[in-house]
């Protein structure tokens, strides 16, 4: 299920973008908490505590428990804008979690049992389709990743969603056809495009030699 974390914020007391501006002068990235039919709530936080939460795993699907004053909110991470240049947070948005929220994320796909197939032990190749399935659900009930057993796979073979099981209230934003998440493609599919790479250059190489002593000799017998 999805992760529940804390996040420490201040208020903020004025909206607007010389508001902001002075947050950032103060050396803090402001910020908004959103939704559930409820005012806005403004914030400002500390980068370092943002930049941290952003490069764990599952930064997207985890839910913050924010305390801004005397109420503590839950919260998911909605958008969060980095600065050109230094690449460093400028503002946040977060999305109130009620008790009837529904949110889209993306749930990343791993695969597990390698050694276990048939196809990978001849060479195949593992070809991700999808490196993320985009689904629907309560915050509550979002899975950290999807796993793909890849126990008896051969080469040629595919994995499509309708493999895949969902916990119970979570659906596939994309509905109505069973779409690949992967495939184990034969080792000549994936070097068939370098060899040919490989071959042309040896072929250019082979006329430029060829042209070179052809313009040494030409160079002799004007000499």
């Amino acid at each position: 299920m999805a992760n529940v974390g804390a996040l420490n914020v201040q208020e903020r007391d004025r909206a607007g973008k010389g508001a902001a501006r002075a947050a950032r002068r103060e050396g803090l990235v402001p910020g908004v908490i959103y939704g559930d039919n409820k005012e806005p709530t403004l914030i400002s936080m500390k980068p370092r505590d943002l930049f941290v939460e952003m490069h764990k795993p599952g930064f997207a699907m985890k839910v913050f428990e924010i305390s801004v004053g005397n109420e503590t909110q839950k919260a998911m991470a909605q958008d969060v804008q980095m600065h050109p240049v230094s690449d460093t947070p400028v503002h946040v948005d977060f999305r109130r979690i009620g008790k009837n929220t529904v949110v889209n994320v993306a749930i990343p796909v791993q695969f597990s049992n390698e050694e276990e197939s048939p196809g990978i032990k001849a060479g195949g190749v593992i070809n991700m389709v999808r490196h993320e399935i985009e689904v629907r659900a309560r915050p509550d009930a979002l899975p950290e990743n999807f796993e793909i057993d890849l126990t008896g796979l051969e080469i040629g073979d595919s994995v499509h969603i309708s493999a895949i099981t969902m916990p119970e209230g979570v659906t596939p934003t994309i509905t109505g056809r069973d779409f690949t998440v992967i495939t184990l493609a034969a080792p000549t599919v994936a070097t068939a495009a370098e060899d040919e790479e490989e071959a042309a250059a040896a072929a250019a190489s082979e006329s430029s030699e060829g042209e070179d002593a052809e313009d040494d000799n030409k160079e002799e017998s004007e000499d």
